[in-house]
């Protein structure tokens, strides 16, 4: 952590913005969290908060009261949190996810998240994966959907999961409630996603758009389990891994999920979240290859719910 540091801006870095003149002064830092810090007016310049983008002067006094640096990205044990482990071994770990608690943190301070649950149980995980605050996380599933998440316990395994991933072999399937009956007993929707601009947190058909920004191919395959009562109950099966991917696709195929207000879905009197869960994944193990299939049963909110 960098604190109650001042540099004065030269004449060579004149006109910049503030954040990239901060991270040069301070190469231990990084671009985002130098802009965070700004933001959170614990860099000042002329004694003053400002925003990321400022441009400074010649002659300025920037102060970096509080700064943290790349090796502060690490996520916290938290071993008071009760975590259902699915699968272990020494290269990977499974653990079923409760809705309403995020897979990983935003900041190195908090606390909750399915991530600090696995640090407090295998230490070794702060260390793994590309992204410090993962913790060696592969995956993410949305904070109000429970289910299977995988983790890395070594960078090696971390790496050949990911490529996995990213040649799109590793097939996660799912379990969700849909309004309505589905016209054919499987389908596969298949369509061009991006995220919606004047609605922040959701996605839309890229056809939508006039000027559509990097649109996200996705592909879901589903098969219908059985009827429940005005509902019908899906396995879904993804290979890919686009944000909000199942909860739109079927949203756009006309059945949204029970409890999904955000894409349109009726709200469910005394369930508070949306009827997804990650059921199960299939993959190669990474440093085996063999194959390898790990399943998660339903969480207790969800079976209560069917049980009604």
């Amino acid at each position: 952590m960098i604190q109650n540091t001042q540099f004065l801006i030269s004449p060579n870095e004149d006109g910049l913005r503030l954040d990239a003149v901060v991270v040069a002064h301070f190469p231990a830092t990084t671009r985002l969290l130098a802009q965070r810090a700004i933001a959170a007016g614990d860099v000042t310049v002329d004694g003053k908060a400002t925003h990321k983008g400022a441009k400074v002067r010649a002659g300025m006094s920037v102060c970096a009261k509080k700064l943290p640096e790349a090796n502060d990205l690490r996520v916290m044990p938290d071993a008071t949190m009760a975590l259902e482990i699915l699968f272990e071994d020494a290269d990977l770990a499974a653990a079923n996810k409760p809705a309403g608690m995020d897979v990983h943190p935003l900041r190195p301070e908090e606390q909750g998240t399915l991530a600090n649950a696995l640090v407090a149980r295998w230490p070794e995980l702060a260390d793994v994966g590309d992204q410090p605050l993962m913790a060696g996380v592969a995956h993410r599933i949305d904070g109000d959907t429970s289910g299977l998440v995988l983790a890395a316990r070594n960078q090696a395994s971390f790496q050949g999961i990911r490529a996995q991933f990213a040649a799109h072999t590793v097939r996660k399937e799912y379990v969700a409630l849909v309004s309505g009956a589905m016209e054919k007993d499987t389908g596969r929707l298949e369509n061009e996603l991006v995220h919606q601009p004047w609605r922040r947190g959701r996605m839309v058909d890229a056809r939508r758009l006039k000027n559509p920004e990097r649109p996200m191919h996705a592909v879901t395959e589903f098969r219908v389990a059985c009827k429940v009562g005005k509902f019908t109950l899906l396995d879904v099966t993804i290979f890919t891994g686009v944000t909000h991917q199942i909860r739109c696709q079927l949203a756009l195929a006309g059945h949204a999920i029970v409890g999904d207000t955000l894409y349109g879905g009726a709200a469910a009197e005394k369930f508070p979240r949306h009827f997804l869960h990650a059921s199960a994944i299939e993959l190669r193990h990474p440093r085996t290859n063999d194959a390898l299939r790990i399943e998660a049963p339903l969480t207790p909110d969800l079976r209560a719910f069917l049980g009604k």
